[in-house]
């Protein structure tokens, strides 16, 4: 019998749980489709926000039920402070959709990875340990990592994150190379007055990034639609 093989979408991110249960985060997850309440209102994007734009949604029939799936895993976050009492840390992998069209770096169906840490003196400080922490076990190597301001409805201030592997453990198709990896931010006082948290009390950080393209950094991969070929030509290779 040949040796099976774990799809690298799954190995990565039971990679991911692992390393971030090491630092105290909590695995969660959510319904797939979704309200529009829980996609967009409760994350500070009105009907009327321009910001609804940069997401390009797969809505239900009918349409006048307001359902849709998911743009990203950010309702998770948002449902999981409803029924958590602060302090909190999860991260929350999972599918969503983007009405798009596909080419090598861009699905229709793809895997986010999101996290959430909330606490009394939460800053950007720690949002930088933690994703140093996090992407110096998943890549190898050591980690410096850069912050530019970015925009996100969700968070305030808004950062577009990026890394740099350094050391000589350090891969080198990605050593001493400054990669765009994610977005991130503090959580804005609305979405955690939505979720029924004293924003005068409790603040936080928040992030997202897309497992695929974690993984094409990681293992060299160009064509993000071979995650989803279902070739195990492909798949074998892990």
């Amino acid at each position: 019998m040949e040796n099976t093989h774990i799809h690298p979408i799954s190995g990565m991110i039971r990679e991911i749980n692992s390393i971030f249960f090491e630092m105290g985060f909590t695995f969660a997850e959510g319904p797939e489709i979704e309200s529009e309440y829980y996609n967009f209102d409760a994350l500070n994007i009105p009907k009327d926000h321009p910001a609804r734009d940069m997401w390009d949604t797969f809505w239900l029939k009918p349409l006048n039920a307001r359902k849709l799936l998911r743009t990203h895993t950010s309702p998770v976050q948002v449902r999981y402070m409803e029924e958590h009492e602060p302090p909190l840390r999860i991260i929350a992998p999972g599918k969503v959709y983007r009405n798009e069209a596909t080419d090598m770096t861009h699905e229709a169906q793809f895997y986010q990875l999101e996290g959430l840490m909330i606490g009394h003196d939460v800053t950007l400080a720690h949002l930088k340990g933690v994703l140093a922490e996090f992407f110096g076990k998943f890549f190898g190597g050591d980690v410096e990592i850069r912050l530019r301001p970015g925009f996100f409805p969700f968070v305030e201030p808004g950062v577009e994150v990026d890394m740099r592997l350094v050391g000589e453990n350090a891969p080198e198709r990605l050593k001493d190379k400054w990669i765009e990896i994610m977005g991130a931010g503090m959580v804005h006082p609305k979405v955690l007055e939505y979720s029924g948290i004293n924003p005068k009390e409790w603040q936080g950080f928040a992030f997202g990034a897309g497992i695929e393209r974690l993984g094409m950094l990681k293992y060299g991969i160009d064509d993000a639609r071979l995650f989803h070929t279902g070739d195990l030509r492909f798949v074998n290779q892990f």
